[in-house]
């Protein structure tokens, strides 16, 4: 699970104030969504915080995965979603240690808005308090790390454990900040989520 001992320290602050599919294969990559009101803030000031080159935007991308494909490269923090004729949309991202050892296919399993994050036994041993959030986890918000939205990666029916989801701190991304997952801003996790679905094949290249 990816949260940063940032995230944690401020989740925890705030947190006395807090109540208690099939594989897909097109000719053109879909079209995203129409965006939807959120249930909470989402800053797109956001974008002005992070360095240029990781703001999201269409680039030249030649692959030979077919468009839909999410690829993700640890190595210099960028997520592309393929459009085909050599197009992608590339997001800025941030990657964690455990996401710079893990490489291979996958596909989205789940997909969640406003996730809920259950804290895992390591981060209990060092933040004792967070206990409070078992079983059920904390509810997805602002000072839920997991952030907007979260796409879960499969192999099969087993899940990988890494996530692709949104970050409410901007000065994660084009960084190794997070604790094993891939981050994005959450505007950015938001446009991705509008434009993938439930069996959509993700390849996380070696670091």
């Amino acid at each position: 699970m990816s949260i940063t001992r940032r995230s944690v320290l401020s989740l925890l602050a705030a947190s006395a104030f807090l109540p208690a599919a099939s594989a897909f294969a097109q000719e053109a990559a879909p079209e995203a969504t129409a965006p939807e009101a959120e249930p909470f803030p989402v800053r797109a000031e956001d974008e002005n915080k992070i360095a240029y080159k990781y703001r999201r935007r269409e680039v030249e991308y030649e692959s030979s995965e077919a468009p839909g494909t999410i690829v993700v490269d640890p190595k210099k923090r960028y997520l592309y979603y393929v459009l085909g004729n050599g197009q992608a949309i590339r997001y800025g991202a941030a990657v964690g240690k455990a996401g710079r050892t893990w490489s291979g296919h996958s596909t989205i399993g789940r997909m969640e808005k406003w996730p809920t994050w259950t804290p895992t036994p390591e981060h209990i041993a060092e933040f004792p308090k967070l206990v409070k959030y078992l079983p059920d986890g904390m509810p997805g918000g602002p000072e839920n790390p997991m952030g907007a939205r979260a796409l879960y990666l499969y192999q099969g029916d087993v899940d990988t454990i890494y996530r692709i989801h949104g970050t409410h701190d901007p000065k994660q991304i084009g960084r190794k900040k997070t604790a094993g997952c891939f981050a994005l801003l959450n505007t950015d996790v938001i446009d991705l989520y509008n434009r993938v679905q439930l069996g959509t094949k993700v390849v996380v290249m070696e670091y």
